[in-house]
């Protein structure tokens, strides 16, 4: 008797829920489809009846007469950094304000034949168009080529030549941070950045150098750091063993947070002895042992920015190539102060 009752309830079709309704199949179309011409009273006995039988809206189907999946796909090469994780979170949300859904697709390994495949899979998922995170050096390279018709928005690359770009001001948070430490006395400032292989950390890298370089300053030895607090730490170890350095600007807050922790450990007060800015404004960054300076990043802004785009292309407006920059503020708080 269960399986014929389930069988039955697999096979419940609109006119089902039609007839317990008291409705027309047109109705429930409506109703399942968010359709706001339908009385409250009546949308509410459809949905009881669409409860009481069990009935799905077959999505796939609608989505294949209206000629949009109302999904946009997500390509990325990883979820572990504070930037990532929070562009997606915010590109999710803003999404869902729109009436749209995502699907995440992380691609293993950051080649040509990484992200061709990460279309492809895209393109059996069904969606209306795809947002691709680059934080590497990938989309410059002269033989990458997106798939032909697919609308697309790039987050932290250098394609803004091809393709729309949205990404935050990176080198604008950099000379904020730095200009912040020289204009509090500070001879120099020394720099834990990240990957090489970044365009985050390249760029707010070449802010860094720039800045002292123009204020006739300086320019330490970088120490490189891969984004996470355990390598803060060990170039928080080596800084503290430099007698000269007063300022430090480290690329992201949780190595930072790294930083922090070796100054500490070698004895070296934070703001008294050495200053520390940071990069992100994550928010944990408020209750770091001292509150963190740091760059904030809109990370809001991003991923409207970044669904505005594509929807703007899905719906068939004109969107010429180009780069949305989003600015960042630095948000001062314990961690710096003049020199000893």
């Amino acid at each position: 008797m269960q399986r014929t009752s389930s069988n039955r309830r697999r096979g419940v079709s609109m006119a089902d829920v039609a007839r317990l309704a008291g409705v027309s199949s047109q109705t429930v179309s409506r109703v399942s489809t968010g359709h706001p011409g339908v009385l409250e009273s009546t949308r509410r006995e459809v949905l009881n009846a669409m409860q009481q039988l069990g009935y799905r809206p077959n999505s796939a189907a609608r989505a294949l007469k209206r000629g949009e999946f109302r999904t946009i796909g997500v390509i990325l090469f990883t979820l572990s950094t504070t930037g990532n994780s929070r562009t997606v979170e915010a590109i999710a949300a803003q999404a869902a304000q729109e009436g749209y859904a995502i699907t995440l697709i992380p691609v293993a390994m950051p080649t040509q034949d990484g992200v061709l495949g990460a279309f492809t899979r895209l393109g059996e998922l069904a969606v209306d168009g795809v947002i691709v995170i680059m934080e590497v050096h990938l989309l410059d390279a002269a033989n990458l080529t997106l798939p032909p018709g697919v609308q697309v928005v790039v987050v932290d690359s250098d394609a803004g030549d091809r393709y729309p770009v949205v990404d935050t001001d990176q080198a604008d948070g950099a000379r904020q941070a730095v200009r912040h430490l020289l204009g509090l006395g500070h001879e120099t400032v020394w720099h834990v950045t990240g990957p090489a292989e970044s365009f985050a950390s390249e760029r707010r890298a070449a802010a860094w150098r720039d800045v002292l370089t123009s204020a006739g300053r300086p320019v330490p030895p970088v120490e490189r750091g891969d984004w996470s607090a355990l390598s803060g730490y060990r170039a928080g170890l080596r800084l503290a063993d430099e007698p000269g350095c007063t300022a430090i600007f480290v690329a992201n807050d949780q190595m930072a947070l790294g930083v922090l922790r070796a100054l500490h450990e070698r004895g070296r007060r934070v703001p008294q002895d050495v200053s520390v800015v940071g990069f992100d404004d994550i928010p944990d960054a408020v209750a770091y042992l001292p509150p963190l300076t740091t760059v904030h990043q809109d990370f809001a802004e991003v991923g409207r920015r970044c669904v505005q785009l594509l929807l703007d292309q899905i719906q068939r407006r004109v969107v010429e190539p180009g780069t949305v920059l989003v600015p960042t503020t630095l948000t001062e708080r314990d961690s710096t102060a003049p020199p000893p």
